[in-house]
């Protein structure tokens, strides 16, 4: 289980900062000449990184709420 100082920052990154870079990146890649397999490749590791941080989050709450429930 997390920390809600960790559990807040893995929020912020799944939910603010990896949608954003996904977004900028795949306009800035392009104009500065990258290719798109690079690009491609860019934008979906990092989606891949935010889905996994967006599991954990889950994990971290569904184990949270199950230790509410019994104490």
């Amino acid at each position: 289980m997390l920390n809600n100082k960790a559990y807040d920052a893995l929020k912020w990154i799944s939910i603010t900062l990896m949608p954003t870079l996904v977004w900028a990146l795949g306009i800035l890649l392009p104009i500065y000449g990258v290719s798109d397999g690079i690009t491609n490749a860019v934008i979906v590791t990092i989606g891949v990184v935010g889905t996994v941080i967006g599991a954990l989050i889950g994990v971290s709450t569904i184990s949270y709420n199950n230790k509410k429930k019994e104490d």
